[in-house]
């Protein structure tokens, strides 16, 4: 697949630089739907080994709505950017927009493990890779980085707004009832009640959307040989 990235930048940059480019980028961010029909959605996950300084960037491509495997791939890259909270898109997008060059097929639609507007910054990963990419992005994190919220109900679907100020930056949203919630927000060319509804569509019966779970059985598999 030939992928078009747009607003090519510096990635090997300072800590203050990088936010720099995030602040500009997310101007680029669309936040209402611009996607099409939707068959085929994507996982990606990055998994780490020799301690840390190699990048696994895993893709795994799903039919949907059916939800079963069409394609993946495992890039092996090194690791140029050290880990700082709120700038993991710039140790983590490189290597992922390769190895989505790779797939035969582009996807409709790619759930990202982390989050999305839901940024200091409202340029999370997701919303990195989907501005560069083109590709419609939704951010799906375990766990909250900014922002406040009530408790959603317990049942399957149930959700709440996570807001920081006054402003609803994401979802807090019950995929499996009496379970830890996700928190799910936008990412590039999806609306928040969309990605909700793909989020839930895409996670019929384990907390975490079965896209999620195929790309981390990849990046973290030891006997993956490396492919690209």
């Amino acid at each position: 697949m030939n992928l078009p990235v747009a607003a090519a930048h510096p990635w090997a940059v300072s800590p203050a630089l990088a936010c720099g480019i995030q602040t500009e980028l997310a101007r680029e961010v669309i936040r209402e739907d611009r996607l099409g029909p939707v068959e085929r959605v994507a996982g990606v996950d990055i998994g780490f080994e020799a301690g840390g300084r190699t990048t696994r960037a895993a893709v795994a491509v799903l039919d949907f709505p059916a939800l079963t495997l069409r394609e993946r791939l495992l890039l092996k890259r090194p690791t140029r950017f050290p880990y700082i909270p709120g700038l993991l898109s710039f140790r983590e997008v490189p290597a992922l927009l390769e190895a989505l060059s790779g797939l035969r097929h582009a996807p409709d639609l790619i759930l990202c493990d982390g989050q999305g507007l839901a940024h200091p910054r409202r340029f999370g990963l997701a919303c990195h890779l989907g501005v560069l990419s083109g590709i419609p992005t939704i951010g799906v994190a375990k766990s909250r980085l900014i922002g406040h919220y009530q408790e959603p109900g317990p049942e399957r679907g149930d959700w709440s707004p996570l807001h920081d100020g006054d402003e609803v930056i994401g979802a807090v949203l019950r995929t499996r009832s009496r379970t830890r919630p996700l928190f799910v927000s936008i990412g590039h060319c999806v609306s928040l009640a969309t990605a909700i509804d793909y989020v839930l569509a895409c996670a019929p019966r384990y907390r975490l959307p079965e896209t999620t779970r195929a790309a981390h059985r990849l990046a973290s598999e030891k006997e993956t040989p490396q492919i690209g």
